[in-house]
């Protein structure tokens, strides 16, 4: 296909298209003349991809990098894979410290495995040190409330991968992570949205 109709099937603008392709970001198209060059489904899959982590999850562009980066050159690590791909997702927090007390206690409690150098750990540092801050229920019974029903959700999402060869497995982590968490927020705010309509009207 043309650069047109790769622009006009993705929803990406051609400049935006060339941009890309200027960035490496997406591989240029088949030269058929000096002028002209094809683009196959290849191309337009990874716009797709491109478009998605821009535009839903609203990353920079130096993050989506980071994550095509991971794509095209997974660790043969699936731990070192996913850890990289969450430290390019938000929130982003420093995570220069030797040890996180509150996250510590809190992955103990929750039987989790604590890794200092796991970006998430930071973020659940940060984010327990923002609920003591604004004086809101933080105690391991409350923890153990999220935390047995994000196990549930892990399991869940991470049990295609075990059919998976290694570089589908890496895209299927990497994008999963990056593009399902809002979806879970969302549906965790749409069930507020039902439970609190439901409560109401029962009134």
């Amino acid at each position: 296909m043309k650069i047109s109709e790769l622009s006009e099937r993705s929803g990406v603008p051609v400049a935006t298209v060339k941009f890309y392709i200027r960035e490496g970001m997406l591989p240029r198209g088949e030269a058929v003349s000096a002028t002209r060059a094809e683009y196959g489904d290849g191309h337009l899959a990874r716009l797709r991809v491109i478009a998605a982590l821009s535009d839903v999850r609203g990353l920079p562009l130096a993050r989506v990098r980071e994550v095509l980066a991971l794509i095209d050159a997974p660790s043969d690590e699936p731990v070192e894979t996913l850890g990289r791909a969450v430290g390019a997702l938000p929130p982003y927090v420093a995570s220069d410290r030797d040890d996180y007390p509150l996250a510590r206690a809190a992955i103990a409690e929750l039987g989790l495995t604590y890794d200092p150098d796991f970006t998430a750990v930071a973020q659940l540092d940060e984010a327990l040190r923002a609920l003591e801050a604004a004086g809101l229920d933080a105690t391991p019974a409350v923890l153990r409330r999220y935390g047995d029903a994000m196990r549930q959700v892990a399991a869940e999402e991470l049990a295609p991968l075990a059919g998976m060869p290694l570089d589908q497995a890496v895209t299927y982590a990497v994008l999963g992570t990056a593009l399902y968490e809002p979806v879970m927020l969302a549906l965790r705010r749409l069930a507020h949205h039902h439970l609190l309509v439901a409560d109401t009207r029962d009134r």
